[in-house]
């Protein structure tokens, strides 16, 4: 039997990258899977194929995850569709830089409110369903920048730190209820936020990276899949680093 057979999963942030990764892992060990973006759908074409080619049910949600009423809209129907939610994978974030010292309260407000508030949002519109059931997983979307923080991308850090913070408080709150919540911190991995990097900074962090290379998707997706599944059941409060050793606990 596949890992994940019958059961349901939001991933936000699915249409590329991690998240879009995620989705189709998911549905390859048997689990249908919303794909909540804040894309149009014509733009999560690739993951919606990629999922149904596994024989699973894809549902597209567009999704703000730092609006409430677009969190809410988004959980109405994946609920409405498939009647629950089994497992949470709170993905979706944005990246910029900037110093401190130039860095405008917009820009602070948009990285923390999709990365940190968006987190929340999702978890708290889902999270009462799980434990009306005893039963559910949380997978929160960290940074080994949330771990040792990066020039230039304070407010980015910040919003990490404060996901791992909260994975935290919320597996002493729910593991004894059936629900574990856990977070996956990659190192820099090879997605479409990577590519934006200039090569500058690309040949200044391979320099940093003990396994000399950038990772990809494909090395981080069992890692959800593994705290998603079975096999999974005594990770609490966790913050798991598939990062190439740029972070060594």
């Amino acid at each position: 039997m596949r890992k994940l057979e019958g059961r349901i999963a939001v991933v936000t942030g699915a249409a590329s990258g991690i998240g879009k990764g995620i989705a189709i892992a998911f549905a390859r060990e048997g689990a249908d899977i919303v794909v909540a973006d804040k894309v149009e759908e014509a733009q999560a074409a690739e993951v919606l194929v990629g999922i149904r080619e596994h024989g699973r049910e894809a549902l597209f949600v567009h999704t703000d995850v730092s609006d409430e009423k677009s969190v809410r809209s988004m959980a109405e129907k994946a609920l409405g569709r498939f009647g629950r939610v089994d497992i949470l994978v709170n993905n979706a974030g944005i990246f910029t830089e900037s110093l401190i010292e130039n860095l405008s309260i917009d820009d602070w407000d948009r990285v923390v409110n999709t990365n940190l508030r968006g987190t929340f949002l999702c978890t708290r519109v889902l999270i009462g369903q799980m434990l009306e059931r005893g039963d559910g997983r949380i997978i929160n979307m960290a940074s080994q920048l949330g771990q040792i923080g990066g020039g230039a991308v304070g407010h980015y850090s910040a919003s990490k730190a404060g996901i791992i913070g909260l994975t935290k408080s919320l597996a002493r709150e729910v593991s004894q209820r059936g629900v574990l919540v856990n977070a996956i911190a990659p190192g820099p991995i090879e997605t479409p936020l990577l590519d934006s990097e200039t090569e500058e900074w690309r040949s200044g962090k391979l320099a940093e990276l003990p396994i000399g290379r950038f990772g990809t998707v494909d090395e981080v997706t069992p890692t959800a899949v593994l705290l998603a599944s079975a096999g999974g059941t005594y990770y609490v409060g966790q913050t798991l680093g598939p990062n190439g050793g740029d972070v060594m606990l």
